[in-house]
């Protein structure tokens, strides 16, 4: 596994990674970036930033679980239509298409699970973790390759938390695994009580502050936490972030509905 060169991961806290701090490397292909927070090659694990340069390719390819991403830029266009800027993007298994960005684009993105190539492609980069050369799945043609989703659209529903709003971007409902990937706003002074992750979570900072194990995430900042790591949270003048939830939380010292909405 490689994980950030900005920070480094001390077991039962979050870790805080600065994305701006991160030099881009290539993923293997010219056109196509990647800012790596981790990196898991057998499973197919990523989360980090993703670059295109304007008509670059992602190549044909098929999805064997869940990849999700979020616009920060531009636009990316494949068969079933385009996802732009202030969208969220989500491969189910088999999702198979080939993208191209006509204006270049930015991405958030973390994949839970490899994806393949088919056995004639000339190029095998980087831009999927763990991708393989090997026959397709299926193809479903009645199937769109991706669900977009417009998350200021999103319904932001208060939580238990005061000044804590939630909104759910993509439940798994559809999938294998039984996970969250909503969105977070904290209010200026809002505070998240000490809770004990059940599983991998990871943040992405879209806005604002947030104070998390004692240091500050801002804007462009993933922030990842591991299974049993505490944390607790607050936003001194509010923040909007992305959130990747594997599994509920447990409250320290209250008796809450889960963060996240499981």
């Amino acid at each position: 596994m490689t994980r950030s060169a900005t920070s480094e991961r001390t077991a039962g806290a979050p870790t805080i990674h600065d994305m701006a701090a991160m030099p881009w490397a290539e993923a293997g292909k010219p056109g196509l970036y990647q800012k790596v927070v981790y990196a898991d090659l057998e499973p197919g694990r990523f989360l980090g930033l993703i670059r295109f340069d304007p008509e670059v390719r992602s190549g044909l390819h098929q999805h064997l679980g869940v990849a999700t991403s979020y616009f920060l830029a531009g636009s990316l266009t494949d068969f079933g239509g385009s996802a732009v800027r202030g969208q969220a993007g989500i491969n189910l298994r088999g999702d198979t298409h080939d993208a191209i960005s006509y204006d270049g684009c930015l991405l958030a993105a973390r994949l839970e699970a490899p994806v393949i190539y088919p056995e004639d492609a000339e190029t095998l980069h980087r831009l999927h973790t763990g991708a393989t050369r090997s026959a397709f799945l299926q193809i479903s043609p009645e199937i769109r390759p991706d669900i977009n989703v417009t998350v200021a659209d999103l319904r932001e529903i208060p939580t238990s938390i005061a000044r804590v709003g939630r909104q759910t971007i993509f439940d798994y409902a559809p999938a294998e695994t039984d996970h969250r990937f909503v969105a977070l706003r904290l209010q200026p002074g809002a505070e998240i009580p000490a809770h004990r992750n059940g599983a991998v979570v990871d943040w992405f900072v879209l806005a604002g502050d947030v104070e998390v194990g004692g240091a500050t995430a801002h804007a462009d900042c993933f922030v990842t936490a591991g299974p049993g790591d505490t944390v607790t949270a607050r936003s001194r003048a509010g923040c909007y972030l992305l959130a990747w939830a594997e599994g509920p939380v447990a409250w320290t010292d209250a008796d809450l509905p889960d963060l996240y909405g499981f």
